[in-house]
């Protein structure tokens, strides 16, 4: 029996939406094509063709990719959360700002889920490279006398090697694992305040992302993709932008791609810094007025001196 061309379309059209959401949650990830490639075992060509909607890919190669990213193969396919969530979300949309907070401290204090003592105590930093984490990071624990610390650095302390041999030795997911652990020993090691950096992908990991809200009060710090772009590449490290062809345009793109897959989930933060135009003493001064009044100076707090990336 020969396909109608309405069958045919139809096929494109669902080639064309799972290549979509492959290359979405890539972009989420922080991964370029090449890195999926090596964690995945799947060919980059292989992957272009499939985020283009023309590969005819097979529930194996499907399964590959979404390991490598980290989801489960129905996270690619579902189209909707779970009925009773899609209830929640339902009734949540209709409330206002202030409602949705009233909600969000109600559904912690009646299951448990209410933030840790002394979380806002400790900042966490979020966004994307090149918002300004680490510089102002630095200058904020100093201004409070509390600890600066890097999550990459305490992760590679966590597993007792570097960043790329965690990723090289037990992937996306294992990194993850180390990920949760540090956050874990950090809440727990600094109840009196810390400043930390976080990784940019961190939040594209629910419940590493929930586990980090829960005990740090998180700032966002944003920029425009044009900052972001400059920043990195002062500081030499295009991490994780595909720049091994010298295709700026398409760095740019890969900068705008994950700042729009990621500004929803960046926007959950409990305050927003714009860094955009802004100088760093006067992005400091934004930043000292978003975070929550110290409760109790600690002057004795050995300050991080490792050099901030």
């Amino acid at each position: 029996m020969q396909p109608t061309v309405a069958t045919e379309m139809e096929a494109k059209a669902t080639l064309a939406e799972l290549g979509a959401r492959v290359r979405a949650w890539r972009a989420r990830r922080g991964m370029t094509r090449k890195q999926l490639a090596a964690d995945s075992g799947l060919s980059e060509r292989f992957l272009a063709d499939v985020e283009s909607g023309k590969g005819n890919v097979s529930i194996n190669s499907l399964e590959a990719a979404a390991q490598a990213l980290n989801i489960s193969i129905l996270d690619l396919l579902h189209d909707a959360p779970r009925p009773a969530l899609a209830r929640v979300q339902g009734m949540l949309a209709r409330l206002d700002d202030t409602q949705l907070d009233q909600a969000y401290s109600l559904l912690g204090s009646t299951f448990g889920l209410a933030d840790a003592q002394g979380r806002e105590q400790r900042v966490a930093l979020i966004g994307l490279r090149g918002a300004g984490k680490s510089t102002l990071g630095a200058q904020l624990a100093a201004e409070r006398g509390v600890p600066f610390i890097e999550l990459d650095r305490e992760i590679e302390r966590e597993a007792g090697t570097s960043m790329n041999e965690i990723l090289l030795l037990h992937g996306q997911a294992g990194y993850r694992r180390y990920e949760r652990r540090a956050l874990f020993r950090i809440a727990e090691d600094h109840a009196d305040g810390v400043v930390m950096t976080t990784g940019g992908s961190i939040v594209s990991e629910r419940e590493t992302f929930d586990l980090l809200q829960s005990r740090f009060y998180c700032v966002w710090l944003k920029a425009s993709p044009e900052e972001h772009m400059s920043r990195v590449v002062a500081q030499g490290d295009m991490r994780p932008f595909d720049t091994t062809r010298g295709a700026t345009n398409e760095a740019m793109e890969d900068i705008r791609r994950i700042l729009s897959s990621r500004e929803a989930l960046y926007a959950r933060a409990d305050a927003v810094v714009d860094t955009a135009a802004r100088t760093p003493r006067q992005s400091l001064k934004d930043l000292e007025r978003a975070v929550p009044a110290q409760a109790a100076p600690n002057t004795n707090a050995n300050i991080s001196k490792e050099t901030p990336r």
